[in-house]
Formats: structure tokens, sequence, C-alpha cells
């Protein structure tokens, strides 16, 4: 398992190597990261909890590094962290069986 610690600390190091290549790219990013806590429709809590779902859908260590971190700032318990992420499982099988019927359907009707 990953130190997540020393991974935050090196991929911040990389993030501020890319923030002087790219400002606008970084303050860009910064600027969606930050839209929800403009509308406050939903807790800090319940964003955290939605990023880490996404985190795992999408395979991005870096997000569930800092996410984990952000959930449990914003008081979020391993029993929610598990529900959330049980629903990206959930999300990731169906997407799985979607595409099956894609691939089943190119298999059967190739276009010959």
């Amino acid at each position: 398992m990953l130190d997540w610690k020393d991974y935050r600390q090196q991929l911040l190091a990389r993030l501020g190597e890319m923030n002087s290549l790219s400002p606008d790219t970084m303050k860009g990013l910064n600027l969606m990261g930050g839209a929800g806590e403009k509308t406050s429709h939903l807790s800090a809590k319940t964003r955290e909890l939605i990023a880490l779902a996404v985190a795992v859908t999408t395979r991005c260590d870096g997000c569930i590094a800092f996410h984990t971190m952000e959930a449990r700032k914003h008081g979020a318990s391993v029993e929610e962290v598990a529900e959330a992420l049980g629903v990206a499982v959930s999300l990731n099988a169906g997407a799985a069986i979607v595409y099956t019927a894609r691939a089943l359907d190119a298999f059967q009707n190739p276009g010959e």
C-alpha cells in the first residue's frame, strides 16, 4: 500500500511545478474545484464523498490522496466513505454491463 502522506507531498511538489509552467491551467482547475462552495447546495462533506466516488471510477490515486484527507477533515465516517465507494463500484459495474451490450452489438452487427 502507498504511504498516502508522502504521496500527497510528492504530488504537491509536482503540481507546484505545473503551476509555474502553466498557471492559468491550475487557476482554472482551482476555480472549478471551488465552484460548489459558492452555491452551498451540498455540504463540504457530501462534495468530498462524491469526489472520492469519482476518484475511484476514474482511477485517480492523487484524487484519492487529497479527497480522503478532505473527507476526514469535514467529518466523514468510514461508514460514509464505504457507502460512497459502494456507489462507485455499482456505477462501474453498471457501465461495464452497458458496454457489454455495445460489444455484443458490435460483434453481431459488424457493418461489413
